[in-house]
């Protein structure tokens, strides 16, 4: 009888970033916020921390960094294109967050984000400011649960 092999961390990465974006059924673990329970998915959560399954690496504090980076140059960026009626920069910045907050398990942002790059993609943008607004207000729920998550990861 031929041994499993353990998933690759290649294949692992792939499977996190092609997963279909529904929230889970799963708890994020104990000890998390209750921020970070509500808005984010635990096993997209579950699959960065398969990539680094002791955090010798530190990759999840890295990954949830980096987004939070992005973040902060990608809300004055959808917010100024937004304003100036500016299609292409508000489609660009939904575009770039969707597969992110997919990633780091921000479904419902990550939902908003394909929305609204369909609204714009179908010339259906009556409602555009108003969605994002919308969008930036998931952004900051976002953002509380990535720095429970952060301060539960420290401890």
């Amino acid at each position: 009888m031929a041994a499993l092999e353990p998933p690759s961390r290649r294949g692992l990465l792939h499977d996190m970033l092609t997963h279909d974006p529904q929230p889970s059924a799963l708890p994020v673990p104990a000890g998390t916020g209750v921020a970070a329970a509500v808005v984010l998915d635990a096993t997209a959560l579950g699959r960065l921390r398969e990539l680094d399954p002791k955090g010798e690496n530190q990759l999840l504090p890295r990954v949830l960094a980096a987004f939070k980076a992005s973040i902060a140059r990608l809300v004055p960026q959808v917010r100024t294109a937004s304003a100036a009626g500016d299609l292409a920069g508000v489609r660009h910045v939904a575009h770039t967050l969707k597969s992110s907050s997919a990633s780091i398990g921000a479904m419902q942002l990550a939902q908003m984000c394909a929305e609204l790059e369909t609204m714009i993609r179908l010339d259906q943008v009556d409602s555009l400011a108003a969605r994002v607004d919308a969008m930036c207000v998931e952004i900051d729920q976002v953002l509380k649960a990535l720095n429970d998550l952060l301060l539960d990861e420290k401890r």
